[in-house]
């Protein structure tokens, strides 16, 4: 019989090597700062024997389960898993939501999610979870918060103006021409900026290919360099509640693969522009203003909490007020400034801070009837449990996060085995895709 839990089991999805760092520190928050025992398991080191005997009063389903949509990062353990716990209460963090989503309602059905933290903002909840899903409670959230680590960073990595050898720096990235618009922002507002750029007498540190992507403690020192950093809102201006606008945007391109994105837009996508608002601030924003950098941003809403010329110099999205930019971010005291007033309500205020955050998510537990009550005696035999055979997980997550990471002669290596992969993984796929469907539109 199995045994009930009153407290907390965090399912992720991580490798064990650098990455964006804003995955484990939203996962470890929880563990850090909340009022209820915490239990994270990585789904990446396979399901955990001692799992099978406990049931969790508390689910939480990280973000990063469901960044590979329609590969979602749970194994069919994990799934069969999910359907056994009647009785937790199951949370899921979704970020990235604008595709795939009719998958996404169908998982929410079939696995009983009771609550959703979304980036979808609360006047658009109907619209989106209200009208396909049955769950009861939806909470609008943010991508990502202040964390102990990033405020230290700022501490110790924090330079003086004239320390930094880089004027302006940006690192984005082409997106999927589904995406929209909004989603095109991100590598357009580099490349722009540099034409725009030459002759200045600026150093710039701009980047836009997967190559030259910074990750981990590369990014945080990058920052550090910089006077000024170029963004934009996170997020995307498509909503593909249907599934239909990726599909017809791959076989548009498949037919005419020199397409390039007005093109698409005028065939395609300007009827689904702006459908569903999906904007939002980015811990980007966050870790500039820990590192004290002076932030040129496209015009935009960043979640209400950044404000033109009081945190940021605003940029117009047709850079039609670029000379202004320039002679604003010239100027070392409109810069520092700024740069102040970002750190002061951003970071020292404690308003973002990743302990507000899981203070907020407690209430909810709390305000929903769930209470804080597990014994030591409970805690240990549970911590126990989940520690046998921890280094065999830690392995296995190891040797499967190797198909991720580039090592020397990979290519040479799984090549061979590709076309027998992705046969077994579209057989999944395809039988997951009915599975979820099924219980799409709403049911319960």
């Amino acid at each position: 019989m199995a045994e009930s839990v009153n407290g907390i089991l965090l399912i992720y999805n991580h490798p064990p090597w650098k990455s964006a760092p804003t995955i484990l520190e939203h996962v470890n928050a929880f563990a850090a700062h909340s009022q209820f025992n915490v239990w994270a398991v990585n789904t990446l080191g396979g399901f955990p024997p001692a799992l099978q005997s406990l049931r969790f009063r508390v689910i939480i389903l990280h973000y990063s389960l469901f960044g590979y949509w329609p590969h979602l990062q749970l194994s069919d353990s994990f799934l069969r898993y999910l359907s056994e716990c009647d009785s937790s209460y199951k949370i899921a963090f979704f970020q990235d939501e604008y595709q795939f989503c009719q998958q996404r309602f169908g998982f929410v059905n079939r696995y009983r999610i009771d609550s959703i933290y979304t980036l979808v903002e609360p006047e658009l909840f109907d619209a989106v979870y209200g009208r396909y899903t049955g769950v009861q409670s939806l909470i609008y959230t943010i991508p990502g918060y202040v964390s102990d680590n990033l405020i230290e960073r700022g501490r110790k990595l924090g330079k003086p103006d004239e320390a930094r050898r880089i004027d302006i720096g940006y690192r984005g990235r082409q997106l999927d021409y589904s995406m929209g618009r909004g989603a095109q922002e991100k590598s357009e507002i580099g490349r722009i900026f540099l034409e725009r750029s030459r002759g200045l007498d600026l150093a710039l540190d701009i980047g836009m290919e997967e190559s030259e992507r910074i990750y981990g403690e590369g990014w945080y020192a990058f920052l550090a360099d910089c006077r000024g950093i170029l963004g934009v809102e996170a997020g995307v201006s498509i909503f593909d509640l249907e599934d239909r606008v990726r599909i017809g945007c791959e076989r548009l391109l498949s037919e005419n693969p020199g397409l390039s994105f007005d093109d698409v837009s005028r065939r395609l996508l300007s009827v689904w522009e702006g459908n569903i608002y999906y904007r939002t601030i980015s811990p980007r924003h966050f870790e500039a203003a820990s590192l004290g950098v002076c932030q040129i941003l496209f015009e935009g809403k960043y979640s209400g909490i950044l404000q033109p010329m009081e945190h940021y110099i605003p940029l117009k999205k047709d850079f039609s007020n670029f000379c202004d930019v320039i002679r604003l971010f010239r100027d070392k005291d409109v810069r520092r400034r700024l740069t102040g007033n970002a750190h002061r309500d951003l970071i020292a205020s404690g308003a973002y801070s990743y302990k507000h955050f899981v203070e907020e998510f407690d209430r909810h537990l709390l305000d929903e009837g769930i209470c804080p009550q597990t014994g030591p005696k409970e805690t240990q035999r549970v911590t126990e449990a989940f520690a046998k055979g921890r280094i065999r997980f830690a392995l296995r997550a190891f040797l499967k996060a190797l198909r991720y990471y580039p090592y020397p002669g990979k290519d040479f290596i799984t090549k061979p085995i590709k076309p027998f992969v992705k046969k077994y993984r579209d057989l999944r796929l395809n039988g997951r895709r009915g599975l979820f469907n099924r219980h799409a539109g709403g049911e319960r």
